[in-house]
Formats: structure tokens, sequence, C-alpha cells
């Protein structure tokens, strides 16, 4: 078995802490209601937990369709070793979003109401019946992990059951799950960002466009590869495995073409409404606009164009890092900070909404752990058979 790292239980401690301090909040919210542990308001019916949990924690979980496809729809067997850690990233990453949802909503017992009450003109609908359909997906695609893992377990009742036969259910399908996957991410990538066409008086024009929901898919597929080295690079530091580095150079070396062609999505479409002057005078929300393409799109694409930094663990990991961060700084900017406030109100996160989405991180991090020390991760029997 793998040893981790003698420094790995203080960061296990620290995450535990912060699921405790954020169990607090969240029963206060529950007996008080979202104003005890909030700063929302009339004039700001939204805040940190739909731009954070919703709008950056879905695209985050991109890589999980991204790599599922690359390495079962196209065959590419190099990348198998990662495609179970990015669905498994990607599996959190949308149960979070679901219990964030579960503290945002202001009456969250009726979250159900979707799957019965269908308004099909509404693009959060189609979002709500994607996310909850394609959780099931990804749990699914998941379970192989899981039954190889309790088919090894050293308890003699647990391993005497026959898990061979829904683990042989489950890759009978497997295909059918990642074409479900990738249509159903598809889908729901890009209606994220078509709630947002219906807000033309509110979004600033250096954001608001028809190809919104195009953008929004574009960049979710950018950003898997970049989630996915991110993740394996911080999980092999902490268990001691280390990747082959052609994987990684493999996953860098497709990122820049996909942010360029974001980037002159962009361009061309700003030039297309004749603003694209905004960018050097709308001033404070161009610094804004600046800020995400320079650290999310212009130096990825320099840097993972150059074979030096592809052929860098930290080159790799470091540039990863820019592209995840140029996707949170633009989802904060489309769903927050270039949102217009209804006159005479004013938003900032209280801490509490902070202390919230970080134990719900904190708790997506303690699983990986968890699944990382106890399941078949990066070497498993498709792989080796």
């Amino acid at each position: 078995m793998i040893q981790q790292k003698s420094t790995f239980p203080l960061g296990i401690s620290i995450l535990t802490v912060l699921v405790i301090l954020g169990l607090i909040p969240m029963i206060i919210r529950y007996i008080n209601g979202l104003g005890a542990v909030s700063n929302l308001s009339d004039g700001r019916p939204w805040g940190f937990w739909i731009s954070f949990d919703l709008y950056c924690g879905v695209a985050l979980a991109a890589g999980g369709f991204t790599l599922a496809g690359w390495v079962y729809l196209f065959n590419r067997e190099k990348y198998h070793a990662v495609a179970r850690p990015a669905v498994l990233t990607a599996f959190l990453g949308y149960t979070l979003v679901i219990l964030a949802l579960l503290v945002d909503l202001g009456q969250p017992w009726y979250i159900w109401h979707a799957i019965i009450y269908w308004n099909i003109h509404s693009p959060l609908f189609e979002v709500a019946i994607c996310v909850i359909t394609y959780t099931v997906v990804l749990a699914l695609e998941f379970s192989p992990a899981v039954f190889e893992g309790l088919s090894k377990s050293n308890l003699p009742v647990v391993r005497r059951l026959n898990w061979r036969i829904p683990l042989g259910v489950i890759r009978a399908i497997q295909i059918p799950l990642v074409i479900a996957g990738v249509v159903l991410s598809t889908l729901h990538q890009s209606s994220l960002g078509s709630m947002l066409l219906m807000m033309p008086e509110t979004l600033h024009p250096l954001w608001y466009t028809p190809i919104l929901p195009i953008l929004f898919l574009n960049s979710a597929i950018a950003v898997g590869p970049a989630m996915v080295i991110f993740e394996t690079t911080l999980s092999s530091r902490a268990f001691g495995h280390k990747l082959p580095m052609d994987i990684l150079s493999g996953l860098g070396k497709a990122i820049p073409y996909i942010l360029g062609i974001y980037l002159l999505l962009k361009i061309m479409d700003l030039t297309a409404t004749g603003e694209i002057g905004l960018i050097f005078t709308a001033y404070p929300q161009n610094l804004l606009w600046w800020g995400e393409i320079i650290i999310g799109v212009i130096l990825p694409i320099v840097l993972f164009s150059m074979t030096s930094v592809r052929q860098s663990r930290s080159g790799t990991f470091w540039s990863s890092v820019l592209v995840v961060l140029g996707l949170v700084f633009n989802r904060f900017n489309v769903s927050m900070l270039a949102l217009a406030m209804r006159p005479g109100f004013t938003y900032f996160p209280h801490w509490m909404e902070i202390a919230i989405s970080a134990a719900l991180v904190a708790d997506a991090l303690l699983v990986i752990w968890l699944a990382y020390r106890f399941l078949p991760m990066t070497h498993h029997e498709e792989a080796t058979a």
C-alpha cells in the first residue's frame, strides 16, 4: 500500500476543522434562515454561493466528461490512469453543487420539484435536470473503483460477496454511460451561460453576448485537462505516486488550442458588436476583463505552447493553476462582479457564506483522501488487463 507522507495528518486535521466550522453556520441557516448567515438581499438575490459553488463548481468538474470521453470514446489508453481521478473529482464537484444549493435555496425542501414540475422554457430547469442526471451517471462511472476496492477488502464478510457481478454490469454499459455524460455536460455547461442571457440590462456589455453559452462550454472544455493536471499533481505529492511526464505533457498540449478558440471568439464577438473599445475605456470593468484574459487565457497559451514548460512538472502544474484561476475569475465576473446591482444596495460575502463553501470543499478533499487510501485510483484492473 502507498505510504502517505508524515505531514499529511496535519492536513486532515485542518480539513476536519474547516468542516466543523462550516457545519455551525449551516445549522444556523436552517434554524434562522438565509439572512442569519449571509448578506443577500432583494438588491442582490444571489452572491458568493452561486458564483463559487454553482458557476465555478460545475465548470471545474469538467475534467470528468472531457477525460472520460477522451479515454473511452477515442481510446486514448495513455490517459487511462487519470480518468478515474477525473471522474471522482467531477462527481464530488456536482455533489457539492447540490449540497450548496440546499443551503442557498430559500425553500430547499422543494428542490425535488424540478423533477416533477417541468418548465421546458427555463434554462435553469435544463441545468437542474442535467446536473441531477449527470451526478447519477458519474456515480455509476466511478462505481467500478468501489466494487474493486470492496472485492479486495480486508473484511472477510465484505470480500466474500460477489462484487464481480455489478462490476461486470457497469463495464458492459460503460460506453453508453460516457456518451450520456458528454451529452449532459455539453447541455448544462452551456445552459449556465444561457441563464445570463436573460439579463441583457444587468450584465455588462463586455460579457453579455448571444454566444455566451458557447463561451461557457469552450472554457469548461479548456479547464478540464488543466484541472486534471492540478488534481493529479497534488495527489501525487500527497500519496507519493508519480504519473509519467508524457501524460501531463499530453494534457497540456491541447490547452493552447482550446483557449485560442476561446480568445478568438471573445475578440470577434466584441468586434462584431462594435464594443471592442470597451476593453480600454469601460473602467473599472475593463480591468476585470483584462485580468481574466491575461491570467486565464494569454499566459496559459504562451506557457503551454513552450516545450520546456510541458516537459516540467512544476511548469505544467503552475500553468494549469493559471487556467483554473482564469476560469474562476471569469465565472465571478459574469455572475457577480459585472452584474449591476439595484440602486441603494451593496453586497460583500458574509464570513459564514465563505465558511460554508470552505467546508464543502474540505468535505470533497477528505473524500479524495479516503479514495486514494482505500480504492484503486491510478492502477486498476482495466488499466492492467
